[in-house]
């Protein structure tokens, strides 16, 4: 649009990506994107068609600007994480011999664990999640970016998806070691009454044991069924992705109600897919519980053995920790918005950030 300013904020850039939670890595793909017609990055040279709506900036500054939001959004909820991933293996936990008997409730968890190890334990295992966090959008923007500027190739949507399917696995390959060292450290938790001794050390320590009792495999048990459970996720965004940009549509000028239904969307598809989370963190507990042989082991194994219910521990944290997200989300965008607003203060493309209204595309076509 002529009257559109050369850069949109923050906000836009985001793309509202209230999914992308630790253990998905921004699987959220750029064909997904696309179908939900959000606006395109503004890039110096013109873009394939088919790449626009894909999470790409103009630049590496804007990129480092966002990929700072989201973490810092994500620091602030890595207590949710962190209680959510106790209550998912408590059961394993406890067959170590860590764990005295299960949590009452996610509030239980929160004072259980601030009370045995201390408010800062709520961000054990955060930081080498973050690391993988950084390095799967690192991936994925390289890729991408290198993708833009090969001019030799006409890139359709099929190509595209073809491209996104690499990305997606290439960075899944890479970010699984951190993920797994991740749910291991805060799933650690301090036995009671043995002066606080950990089964970890620290990052390295979960490597060095790992990789000495199983091998490179070790840091990869879990790996096929996150597989599934993202390819799973991806299809229902898509599957979803035009009732959401119809709604979008219909409540564009009601901020608060257009993040309720994104928010709703994005808790169906989790709790859709939930099952498979919980089954492949299961399998990452190597030390103390069932040494499960496959996926449909575990899966067989939980089941018989603690029945269809332990598939949604800490399924009420998960929702929590999506709500706390969308929140911060919330408040990082607005933030950003002000700032911007300030600094373009006196320009005819700036806008207050109180009167911001995104774009949203008639799904209809009209």
């Amino acid at each position: 649009m002529e009257h559109e300013p050369l850069h949109p904020p923050i906000s836009q850039k985001i793309h509202w990506q209230l999914d992308l939670s630790f253990r998905h890595f921004n699987y959220t793909t750029p064909l997904i994107e696309s179908i939900r017609g959000n606006g395109a990055s503004s890039v110096v040279k013109p873009m394939p068609a088919a790449f626009v709506g894909a999470p790409m900036e103009s630049s590496k500054a804007s990129f480092i600007t966002k990929m700072v939001l989201l973490d810092a959004a994500k620091a602030a909820v890595a207590p949710f994480e962190r209680v959510k991933l106790l209550m998912q293996n408590q059961n394993d936990i406890i067959k170590s011999g860590r764990l005295p008997k299960p949590y009452n409730g996610i509030f239980h968890c929160f004072a259980t664990t601030i009370r045995h190890e201390g408010i800062f334990s709520l961000w054990r295992g955060y930081p080498v999640m973050a690391i993988g966090d950084v390095f799967s959008m690192v991936i994925r923007y390289n890729i991408f970016e290198y993708a833009t500027t090969r001019e030799d190739i006409r890139w359709t949507s099929m190509r595209v998806l073809e491209l996104n399917c690499v990305a997606f696995f290439a960075t899944q390959l890479l970010v699984h070691p951190f993920l797994y060292a991740g749910t291991r450290m805060a799933t650690d938790v301090k036995i009671t009454g043995n002066s606080g001794q950990r089964q970890f050390n620290g990052i390295t320590d979960v490597y060095r044991k790992t990789l000495k009792s199983y091998g490179i495999v070790g840091l990869y048990r879990g790996f096929n069924i996150t597989l599934v459970e993202l390819a799973m996720l991806g299809a229902l965004s898509t599957g979803l992705s035009l009732w959401k940009q119809y709604y979008s549509y219909i409540l564009q000028n009601d901020y608060l109600s257009r993040v309720m239904v994104e928010f709703g969307f994005d808790i169906c598809g989790k709790m859709a897919t939930y099952s498979m989370d919980t089954v492949s963190r299961r399998m990452m507990m190597t030390w103390g519980g069932v040494k499960y042989k496959s996926t449909l082991h575990a899966i067989a194994q939980i089941w018989k053995t603690e029945g269809v219910k332990t598939f949604y521990n800490g399924a009420g944290a998960e929702i929590l920790l999506c709500a706390a997200y969308t929140g911060t989300v919330m408040l990082v965008i607005y933030v950003a918005d002000v700032i911007r607003a300030a600094t373009e203060k006196g320009s005819d493309d700036g806008r207050s950030a109180l009167g911001f209204t995104a774009r949203w595309k008639d799904p209809r076509g009209k």
